[in-house]
């Protein structure tokens, strides 16, 4: 069993670091859209909503990254009405994605920013479909790579950077 599968596993639903560690992260996917909101189609450009989803899944495993993949949008949504609810469906699904496929990653890839870049294509490519297939308009499936180009090389630029940080500390 490698170093990621060990720190993974000491985040379960019995214990408590696991919902500390899911509710910094889910702070984080507060915070930072709210911040991204304030530049004009600044989420749909930067697409924040997924960053701490991808760091908390990548370093803490699935748990981690479920609980701030559902939580992270519901409590955006209900507090700010971003994202509308609308896009929920859609957010909802790439999110989970992500939580599991940063989490499968990490255990089965050695840490790298093409580890770390997969885990967001894969995220984006289940979610292109999904979308797609959510009302056939292939501009909304294809808006993260349209305008969300930015947010993606920040997911695994600044993901992967984040997480080489939190590796040291």
């Amino acid at each position: 069993m490698n170093a990621i599968a060990l720190q993974h596993q000491k985040y379960n639903f019995a214990a408590l670091r696991t919902y500390i560690a899911a509710t910094i992260f889910i702070v984080g996917n507060i915070v930072v859209p709210q911040l991204c909101h304030l530049i004009p189609n600044g989420g749909l450009m930067f697409l924040p909503i997924y960053f701490f989803t991808l760091i908390g899944a990548y370093k803490c495993g699935w748990k981690v990254g479920i609980l701030t993949a559902v939580l992270s949008p519901l409590v955006n949504c209900a507090l700010f009405g971003m994202p509308p609810v609308a896009s929920l469906p859609a957010i909802m699904v790439k999110s989970i994605t992500l939580a599991i496929a940063a989490a499968y990653i990490a255990r089965k890839m050695i840490f790298s920013i093409w580890s770390v870049a997969l885990a967001v294509l894969v995220y984006q490519a289940v979610g292109m479909v999904f979308e797609f297939f959510l009302d056939f308009n292939l501009l909304h499936a294809l808006q993260d790579l349209r305008i969300g180009w930015p947010g993606i090389l920040i997911q695994i630029v600044g993901g992967y950077l984040l997480l080489k940080a939190i590796e040291k500390w």
